[in-house]
């Protein structure tokens, strides 16, 4: 063999393994599939603007004590969100059961007849509230760290649990679930075929002076950014277009400062900076000390653009009533997710293997 011929296997080789990885990162999500999902909670008092979202989810509900049925709090406040869809009927209300905290799942998910006793009544709700699906919000199967019960069972549990769901509320509707920034606890590929979507919570990950939702790797970086948690989900055997990138209204604090985004843009002792490896803003003292990390449109833009070029689903938040009045946070995802306020293409920094010019959209890059 030439050296010639060996360098041109080589470099077929490489674009073959480049066009491979593209295509895994999945094809781009059409406008209308595309999710920009508010959390509304039911101790809020604040009415959502379904202009600006595609989904909600009511939080919460949970797991009734005695293990086989649901229980919502603030039913009246449900209802409230649902007739939303009297004047915007493209809207989606789900229920959220579960949330930190929340338990008995382990105990449900464990008995056959609790589970299929549970699923039922999960139904019951959302034919009686006339809802669009349910989301699963347990924190989190196997683990005990929000004081409530676990076992080693959990895991497989949690995939007979979905798979007696789907069955149920039949493929009309819609069932996801909330998953940990470090994608454990559960069976992604078992689960798959019987969820919609996965809400990934990338907050919370670090506390200042790390990020706690960076994009990237930086040297602000702790655990993970939302990046490395998008992908270690998508290994573990979900598509691209099943995973929902979380986003937080709020920020996390040093020496007890923190609080969600309106109270933090009005803060001035404070100074915001910009990572531009993370794309993050956080915030300093005088003394530059980095006091609270946060979200910004400008970082939401980032991410969105992040989410659009690899093929995820959209975007969520937790939670609504964190943003200011002029709904500056909720315009931001909403406007990101559907590319209103974008011009041209994808921008190629944001795909790893993207090397067009400007202007084209390779195979598995969405349009931003």
């Amino acid at each position: 063999m030439t050296i010639k011929s060996f360098t041109t296997i080589c470099i077929a080789a490489i674009l073959l393994s480049a066009g491979n990885a593209v295509a895994a990162m999945g094809q781009a999500v059409s406008p209308s599939d595309r999710v920009a999902l508010a959390y509304v909670t039911s101790w809020s008092e604040v009415m959502p603007d379904p202009n600006y979202l595609t989904h909600i989810n009511y939080a919460f509900g949970h797991v009734t004590d005695s293990f086989d049925g649901v229980r919502i709090d603030n039913e009246d406040r449900l209802r409230e969100i649902v007739r939303l869809k009297d004047t915007a009927p493209q809207l989606k209300v789900m229920l959220s059961i579960g949330g930190w905290g929340s338990g008995r799942f382990s105990e449900m998910a464990a008995k056959k007849k609790l589970r299929a006793s549970f699923v039922k009544d999960c139904k019951r709700v959302v034919e009686q509230f006339g809802l669009d699906g349910i989301d699963l919000d347990w924190e989190y199967p196997t683990s005990s760290a929000a004081g409530i019960s676990s076992s080693p069972q959990d895991t497989k549990n949690f995939t007979l649990l979905c798979r007696r769901l789907r069955k149920e509320l039949g493929t009309g509707k819609l069932l996801t679930f909330a998953s940990s920034a470090d994608a454990k606890y559960v069976d992604f590929k078992a689960i798959e075929p019987y969820i919609d979507f996965i809400n990934i919570m990338t907050y919370d990950i670090d506390q200042p002076p790390l990020h706690h939702a960076g994009l990237f790797r930086s040297e602000m970086t702790g655990k993970l950014s939302c990046e490395e948690s998008v992908m270690a989900h998508h290994n573990a055997g979900v598509p691209m277009n099943k995973l929902v990138l979380g986003i937080p209204f709020y920020g996390k604090g040093a020496r007890g400062v923190g609080g969600n985004y309106r109270t933090l843009i009005n803060r001035t002792d404070l100074t915001e900076k910009w990572d531009d490896k993370a794309k993050a803003p956080y915030m300093v003292d005088k003394e530059g000390n980095i006091i609270t990390n946060h979200e910004t449109p400008r970082s939401i833009a980032e991410k969105c653009k992040y989410l659009l070029a690899v093929g995820m689903r959209g975007a969520m938040y937790w939670e609504y009533s964190q943003d200011d009045n002029n709904l500056t946070m909720v315009k931001a995802v909403y406007n990101g997710v559907m590319e209103k306020d974008f011009q041209g293409r994808v921008g190629c920094q944001y795909h790893p293997f993207c090397s067009a010019p400007a202007g084209s959209s390779p195979k598995g890059m969405g349009r931003i």
